[in-house]
């Protein structure tokens, strides 16, 4: 059967990303331009004060090429969700830093994007230096994971005395109070993996994936010293971009192809949503496989290293159940034979059985019984 035939399950779901900035930083203009949104946007703190959230699809110039080969009837690039958080307000300033609310939102995505500015402007007020920015922005979350491991070593500790407890954690929790007690968070610290894997299940704020946005204005595109700066200060395997959240919103409200004549004639390529989202990935470890027909070509977003029964049961759980193999070409070299029929008579698709693991690019055609 195709897998293009079955529906998604109804278990699965979209990865998430929060966007977490300080009082003007472009946070919420950020939020429009990936969504198309119209969240209200004001040069002055609090203009948003709730978690919005919106869907994002995800541009890739692979899916529509391959789309365009299949003449297929419908498109559907991956998608994300995206939240954006009510703007953070640094406790250094008399205010609370991250209310209730704001933790609660924070804790629910799977990776952080956490926007500071660097452009200058005397109509909007805020902090202008990304480094200092993201120093802020930092500090509050610091505080939030060590206000949150008090309680819980607290909590397990009283519980270790009534029953066994597991003294790994205890240990993996005051380990990592001590290191945020220094200033430096979870996600840029020396923490070994097995240490942090062993934190999941506390929902740490700075033990999520995290990468940073830098909020550049029309005159600093073509200069990377306060990207370099940021870089700097997270260290090796830190992501940082430079976007002009500004430009890249106003994009957003055009047609797409206006919008890509637009954003090619300011030097912008792709545009900030692909870019935001490839970095979203990479923080959390996903790729991409494609579906591909006359009536549909999908992408779909899966756990880097996922075999193929796991990549099967993203489309739906009767496909991972009842998985017997898969043909498999990568992209690129699909499109060079020109369709899944050429393909498929010249012997280049690959047969792959269950210790296959999907490649980012790859396009499947799943064989099961169910």
């Amino acid at each position: 059967a195709r897998i293009g035939s079955i529906a998604r399950s109804k278990g699965a779901r979209l990865e998430r990303i929060g966007l977490v900035g300080l009082p003007n930083s472009g946070k919420s203009s950020l939020f429009n331009a990936l969504t198309g949104a119209s969240v209200a946007v004001a040069p002055h703190p609090f203009t948003t004060t709730e978690t919005t959230v919106g869907i994002a699809h995800v541009p890739d110039s692979r899916m529509d090429r391959l789309s365009k080969m299949s003449a297929s009837k419908k498109t559907v690039y991956a998608g994300v969700e995206i939240s954006d958080i009510g703007g953070v307000v640094a406790s250094s300033d008399g205010h609370d830093g991250l209310g209730n609310r704001m933790l609660a939102g924070i804790r629910e995505v799977d990776a952080l994007c956490l926007v500071v500015r660097s452009f200058i402007d005397d109509t909007v007020p805020g902090e202008t230096d990304p480094v200092a920015g993201l120093e802020s922005l930092e500090l509050e979350l610091i505080l939030g994971d060590i206000g949150s491991l008090e309680t819980q070593i607290t909590r397990a500790k009283k519980a270790s005395r009534v029953q066994a407890a597991n003294s790994g954690a205890i240990e993996a929790m005051e380990r990592a109070k001590a290191l945020l007690e220094t200033g430096v968070p979870l996600y840029r610290s020396s923490l070994p993996p097995a240490v942090r894997e062993e934190l999941e299940p506390m929902f740490l704020l700075t033990n999520k994936p995290t990468f940073v946005v830098v909020n550049r204005g029309e005159s600093q595109l073509d200069d990377d010293s306060d990207l370099s700066r940021v870089a700097e200060l997270l260290g090796e395997g830190g992501i940082a971009l430079g976007v002009s959240i500004q430009l890249e919103a106003e994009a957003s409200r055009l047609d797409p192809a206006e919008r890509a004549e637009l954003l090619e004639g300011l030097g912008l390529g792709e545009g900030a949503l692909a870019r935001v989202a490839r970095a979203l990935f990479d923080a959390i470890g996903r790729w991409t496989f494609f579906t591909t027909g006359d009536k549909e070509s999908r992408a779909w977003t899966f756990r880097a290293g996922a075999k193929a029964p796991e990549c099967a049961g993203v489309i739906h759980s009767d496909l991972q159940r009842g998985f017997i193999r898969a043909e498999i070409i990568h992209w690129d070299e699909l499109l060079e034979l020109g369709s899944w029929h050429a393909a498929k008579s010249s012997g280049k698709l690959r047969l792959e059985g269950k210790d296959y693991p999907v490649k980012d690019g790859d396009v499947l055609e799943i064989r099961f019984n169910v």
